[in-house]
């Protein structure tokens, strides 16, 4: 799904691809390892809008062939498989994947040269845009800036305003020594407006052609990881007996439903929960759940099997509330 400028890639698209492989591919009645490798990458990746897949998802999804490191990789490629087989590999490794995304979705811009269209294509949008940048980078206030100040505007511009970053889009610079868009030479605002325009327009006719997918440093939120938790009766237990341990450890005098508020908003992103401190949202989010739980609804003193309840019911309901309004949360503040 997708919001804004920015699509939420959660594994939904990856299970709709095909999960098959055809021998005939290879006009061969076996394929290698490499092959089906290969092929469960370039899918993974059409599936995903064109995405580069980030180390720790090859990872996991090496794990779920038995894959587990370098060693059974280099032999798993020089294997011959069936195309049953094939197929069979293929779907767990691209399960995989859907699966750790299904957990811990990625947030991506897809830029397409769309967003540099529509300000340079509005002399007023455009004039302001430079000035703005022109006074960003004018540190001094001299009213100069230098010719290699553009790279500087496009970094201010960023992701946001359609422009890829240099390291993942070293294009840039060849455009930037194209258009003499280096070296000392100073410029006035007018001159560097001048120069920044034929910039931008060439690098929305790239992205026109050859898009470019970028991850965002944003986390999404959606309660999978927490309902994961719930399901195995040995992790809650383990939060119960630290929440225990606490309230026999110099707590006691807190109720209950205190106690467990402040350990979750502590510990609670190791669990699959929002870092209590990451925004307005998270705050209002606690506040949810909370406010179901009366303070005088368990007393402070309380036995553990109730104390072990309260936490269930809590998470319960934190699980709910994030999966139907997850939350996103910028990993870089």
């Amino acid at each position: 799904m997708s919001d804004g400028a920015l699509t939420i890639v959660d594994g939904t698209q990856l299970r709709a691809a095909d999960l098959t492989v055809v021998a005939a591919e290879d006009n061969a009645d076996l394929m290698t390892g490499a092959k089906v490798l290969e092929l469960a990458e370039s899918r993974a990746s059409s599936a995903l809008f064109g995405l580069s897949l980030p180390q720790t998802l090859k990872s996991s999804a090496l794990q779920s062939i038995n894959l587990n490191d370098e060693d059974d990789v280099v032999s798993f490629r020089q294997t011959h498989l069936s195309s049953d087989q094939a197929s069979l590999k293929l779907n767990h490794y691209l399960t995989a994947i859907a699966d750790q995304l299904k957990d811990d979705p990625l947030v991506i811009s897809i830029l397409d040269g769309n967003i540099l269209r529509l300000f340079l294509d509005d002399e007023d949008d455009f004039a302001m845009i430079a000035e703005d940048l022109f006074t960003d980078l004018d540190a001094e206030d001299k009213g100069k800036i230098s010719k290699n100040e553009i790279r500087n505007a496009l970094v201010h511009m960023g992701v946001e305003m359609g422009v890829p970053p240099f390291s993942e889009f070293p294009l840039l610079n060849d455009i930037l020594r194209k258009h003499g868009a280096e070296g000392e030479e100073e410029l006035g605002q007018a001159q560097f407006a001048q120069l920044l325009q034929p910039v931008l327009q060439e690098l929305a006719e790239v992205l026109a052609e050859k898009p470019i997918v970028v991850i965002q440093n944003i986390k999404v939120i959606n309660g999978s990881k927490l309902k994961k938790l719930l399901d195995g009766e040995k992790e809650l237990y383990n939060i119960v007996d630290k929440i225990w341990e606490e309230k026999h450890g110099g707590k006691d005098g807190l109720a209950s439903v205190e106690l467990i508020r402040g350990f979750l908003e502590r510990n609670g992103t190791g669990l699959g929960l929002p870092p209590s401190e990451a925004n307005e949202a998270v705050v209002l989010l606690y506040d949810a759940v909370f406010a179901d739980v009366k303070d005088g609804k368990i007393a402070v003193e309380v036995e553990k099997d109730e104390l072990g309840k309260l936490v269930k019911e809590i998470l319960n309901k934190f699980a709910e509330l994030l999966e139907a309004n997850p939350v996103f949360h910028d990993t870089n503040h």
